[in-house]
């Protein structure tokens, strides 16, 4: 607790006004998920124009916006609060945040997909995939990832990331240069050691013609991906507190190793390390500039749930679908996908999200322990919405 209020007492009313109102933020997740529906949309529905395609796949960035915008939320949220067991009480907010849609889904998208092999199961769903997926673990193996509900891939990352970030942010506070650091090292343990033993090992388990499958399972990854947050928390502290030349070194070196890596070992990951940093700039000028937009904002607050749901649903409108592809199919597709999905997204929120998160509001205020007056102050000047702390 007197962790936290290091913390929430170490900003600067500069910062404290960035990140006092979580609209930006909205913006943010409202550009994912606008993203990410872009991509799945032009695959079952695509215009046949190479450029326009293009574009629309590029939307696959969305869940590295959600990223950088997750990472900076929790950094917010840990200090904006002082209470008593703020782990424990981190972990109950987080999970029925998360937990009761995802679980609604699972039975879902086996109804929807079935069991049978695909391309993220090449040997079909069993009970181990979906055991895997229901209790958050599925990004571990590579037939569990994707396999059971379309996407997860993301869902198992964040979930990482809120296993270990309370014990970073205990342990690196405020110090950007550490969390560039870590994410450094493990960047480069990742393309250097972990993904080539990786590779290797998952190939032989398969078996030959599966190596696509495998090589793409490394990349997304939580160990590929944990330097995004670790990057977004440097970021949150950047805007709070003043960006230096110790962490513009440090970017640069990122840079430079990660280029080396990348030749010595072949990992093909340097390209996306430089698109994630340009995102993470994109996420920071955004945030320092306090960029609004109504009704992005309003996809941005019900961005899980589509994110979720945007699947089933062009499933469903492919089924239907009465327009040959091109341009004003796709078009059309994109703007019934977005407004089926956030329909979908207002009928969970009050029929699950809403009770689970009232839930984790009774079970994380019982035996609340009083903040003294001038600490409530100092935190109450970055509050933000619960609900908009989501992915």
């Amino acid at each position: 607790m007197q962790g936290q209020a290091r913390l929430a007492a170490g900003r600067t009313d500069q910062g404290a006004t960035r990140f006092g109102r979580s609209h930006t933020l909205d913006v943010l997740r409202g550009i994912g998920i606008a993203g990410v529906m872009a991509i799945h949309i032009s695959q079952s529905f695509p215009s046949n124009i190479r450029a326009i395609d293009f574009a629309f796949m590029c939307g696959w960035a969305g869940v590295n916006v959600f990223y950088f915008v997750s990472a900076m939320t929790m950094c917010l949220m840990w200090t904006q609060r002082t209470e008593t067991n703020p782990t424990r009480k981190f972990y109950i907010r987080r999970f029925l945040r998360i937990a009761p849609l995802f679980w609604l889904a699972i039975p879902v998208y086996l109804v929807i997909n079935g069991t049978g092999p695909s391309t993220n199961a090449p040997n079909g769903i069993g009970p181990l995939q979906v055991i895997m997926t229901a209790t958050f673990l599925h990004g571990f193996w590579p037939d569990s990832v994707n396999s059971v509900v379309p996407g997860d891939w993301s869902i198992a990352a964040e979930m990482m990331f809120y296993l270990i970030f309370p014990f970073v942010i205990a342990a690196f506070g405020s110090r950007r240069h550490l969390y560039l650091a870590l994410a450094l090292l493990l960047h480069l343990i990742n393309v250097c050691l972990f993904k080539p033993w990786a590779f290797a090992l998952f190939s032989a388990y398969y078996g030959p013609g599966h190596e696509a499958f495998v090589w793409n399972a490394l990349h997304i990854s939580f160990l590929n991906q944990l330097p995004i947050f670790l990057v977004g928390c440097a970021l949150f502290f950047a805007l709070r507190d003043g960006f230096a030349k110790l962490d513009a070194a440090i970017f640069a070196g990122f840079i430079v190793l990660s280029f080396v890596a990348n030749r010595a070992t072949g990992s093909h990951e340097f390209n996306y390390l430089m698109i994630n940093l340009v995102l993470g700039a994109l996420v920071f000028w955004c945030i320092r500039f306090a960029i609004r937009s109504g009704p992005i904002e309003a996809l941005g607050r019900n961005s899980y749930s589509m994110y979720l749901s945007h699947f089933a649903v062009i499933f469903g409108l492919r089924q239907v679908w009465p327009l040959a592809d091109g341009l004003p199919s796709l078009l059309l597709a994109y703007v019934v996908t977005a407004a089926l999905s956030y329909l979908v997204a207002r009928a969970t929120w009050h029929l699950v999200e809403r009770r689970a998160q009232d839930l984790a509001h009774r079970l994380t205020a019982l035996a609340a322990k009083p903040v003294p007056r001038a600490e409530a102050v100092t935190t109450a000047s970055i509050a933000m919405n619960g609900r908009s702390a989501g992915v």
